[in-house]
C-alpha cells in the first residue's frame, strides 16, 4: 500500500491515507494508454465534414467545345475535379469515427494513467472538497493552496441512495465555481477518462472519491 498525505482546501495536512497499489502502484502501460486516448480523441470527432462530388455540384451539363479540332483536351464537363469550381473526387463525407477499445484494456489504462499521476507526485487527495456557494474564488485559493495553480483535473462525486441503489451525481456548486478557470476541469468518477488524467499536470482527488474509484477499478 502507497501512503499519501490527504490535505484540507487550505492545503494543511490532516491525515494520511493508503492508496491500493494494484490501481496507483502498477507500472505504466504506455502503448495501451496511447491506444485509449486515440480512441477518446476519435469519438469526439463529430464527423460532419463533406463535399461535394461532380454530380453535386450545379452546372456543367453542357459540354464546353467540341471533341476533336480545337487543339485542347477532350473535356465532357466544366464540373469535373480538374476545373475550377469542379466537383472533389475522393473528398470527406459525413461518417462516424467512433469504435469501441475491449473493457480490459480501458482499465488497464486507466490505472496506469492513474498509476503515471502518482509516479510523478501528481496527485493530491482532499480530505473534503466542498463549498456553501458559487464563488470562483473558493477554488482558485484551494488550487493555489495545495499548488495545483496550472491544468488540474478535480474529481468529485456526491453519493445518495435512490430505490435502493447508491446514485452518483455532480457536484453542481463546485463545477460552476471551476468552470471559468482556465486549464480546470470537474469530473466524477463515472465520468473519468485516460485522456482527461494524463491531460492535467495535477490531479485533485477528494477522499471519497478514492475510494470509489478503488471500488470500481480493484
Amino acid at each position: 500500500m502507497s501512503k499519501i498525505s490527504v490535505l484540507d482546501v487550505k492545503g494543511n495536512k490532516v491525515s494520511d491515507a493508503e492508496l491500493n497499489d494494484a490501481i496507483w502502484g502498477i507500472e505504466p502501460n504506455v502503448p495501451v494508454m496511447h491506444a485509449v486516448v486515440v480512441n477518446y480523441l476519435a469519438n469526439q470527432r463529430q464527423g460532419t465534414q463533406s463535399t461535394l462530388t461532380r454530380t453535386e455540384v450545379s452546372g456543367g451539363g453542357r459540354k464546353p467545345w467540341r471533341q476533336k479540332g480545337t487543339g485542347h483536351a477532350r473535356q465532357g464537363s466544366t464540373r469535373s475535379p480538374q476545373w475550377t469550381h469542379g466537383g472533389v473526387a475522393l473528398g470527406p463525407k459525413p461518417r462516424s469515427y467512433r469504435y469501441t477499445v475491449n473493457k480490459k484494456v480501458r482499465r488497464l489504462a486507466m490505472k496506469s494513467a492513474l498509476s503515471s499521476k502518482l509516479l510523478g507526485d501528481d496527485v493530491i487527495v482532499i480530505d473534503n472538497i466542498g463549498f456553501d456557494s458559487v464563488k470562483t474564488k473558493n477554488v482558485a485559493e484551494m488550487l493555489k493552496a495545495v499548488g495545483a495553480e496550472g491544468k488540474a483535473l478535480i474529481v468529485k462525486s456526491l453519493f445518495e441512495d435512490a430505490d435502493g441503489y447508491t446514485v452518483e451525481k455532480a457536484d453542481t456548486v463546485l463545477v460552476k465555481s471551476a468552470r471559468n478557470i482556465p486549464g480546470v476541469k470537474t469530473s466524477t468518477v463515472n465520468n473519468l477518462n485516460v485522456y482527461d488524467v494524463l491531460n492535467s499536470d495535477k490531479l485533485i482527488v477528494s477522499q471519497d472519491a478514492v475510494a470509489k474509484i478503488e471500488e470500481v477499478y480493484c
